[in-house]
């Protein structure tokens, strides 16, 4: 699936399109995917990929489309101690950190 996700940003990026990509980078106890998995996303919202399974990837494609607006990477953090990560659904008891960086 990552090829996946690498070879579409690429495409992406050939097309002329702007391009974001986030990345799981650490998680803790219960996560629905595991480190490394990968997330694209384009200036129009388009997506491939998953770093939570649904349940944090709304918030994640929001930053993604900030970063391509303003091209700073970010360092996500949801977890059960984390107000947002109820609000975004993550309430499994883990926690999972997302980076997010525009491509190119």
């Amino acid at each position: 699936m990552t090829e996946d996700v690498l070879d579409q940003a690429e495409a992406w990026r050939k097309e002329g399109r702007n391009v974001a990509l986030a990345t799981v980078v650490t998680t803790w106890g219960s996560s629905p995917r595991p480190i490394g998995s990968q997330l694209a996303v384009d200036g129009e919202g388009k997506f491939l990929g998953s770093v939570s399974g649904g349940c944090i990837e709304g918030a994640v494609i929001k930053e993604a489309l900030a970063a391509i607006g303003d091209g700073k990477p970010r360092l996500l953090d949801f977890g059960v101690t984390n107000e947002q990560a109820w609000e975004v659904g993550l309430a499994c008891g883990g926690k999972v950190q997302v980076f997010v960086e525009k491509l190119g």
